[in-house]
């Protein structure tokens, strides 16, 4: 099923405050509350809306320093490939990895205390993904834009 305009005015209102009450959001949709709820559930049950999450301060956490680490593997083969993914999946301190075109065969988004802390994920982990032929760090100096919400 495709969205109308009333389905994307939701999913946009859900990705600023996932928290707000249906009666906020009915409000925000121009629609009845019970209408509003039969939308959100329709929008849950066909998948638009994954899960609901909250969004943790990095900095109060203690994991402010953001690194992107590129990996270049041996070799593309499907075990080689699966074997890394398996392996990086486990590893607590990656946020994101994405398969990529390019130089780099992946990138990960890593989260870390500081530099000595990115050095001991790097010995106790990433040094040890398997597949891996050369890897490159970057450190994000300041996070100048950061959404998660999707244009909708």
């Amino acid at each position: 099923m495709s969205l109308d305009a009333t389905d994307r005015k939701i999913l946009a209102a859900l990705q600023r405050k996932g928290r707000m009450s249906n009666a906020e959001l009915s409000d925000q949709a121009n629609l009845s509350p019970s209408a509003c709820h039969r939308r959100v559930q329709r929008l849950e049950a066909e998948g638009y809306i994954r899960d609901y999450v909250a969004l943790l301060d990095a900095r109060k956490l203690k994991v402010p320093t953001t690194v992107f680490v590129e990996i270049t593997l041996q070799g593309q083969a499907e075990e080689v490939l699966e074997a890394f993914e398996k392996a990086v999946a486990r590893i607590p301190d990656v946020l994101e990895c994405h398969l990529m075109a390019g130089t780099a065969d992946y990138i990960l988004k890593v989260v870390a205390e500081n530099t000595e802390d990115f050095a001991r994920i790097h010995r106790q982990y990433l040094s040890r993904l398997p597949g891996v032929a050369q890897m490159q760090s970057s450190f994000a100096l300041r996070t100048v834009f950061k959404t998660t919400a999707l244009p909708v």
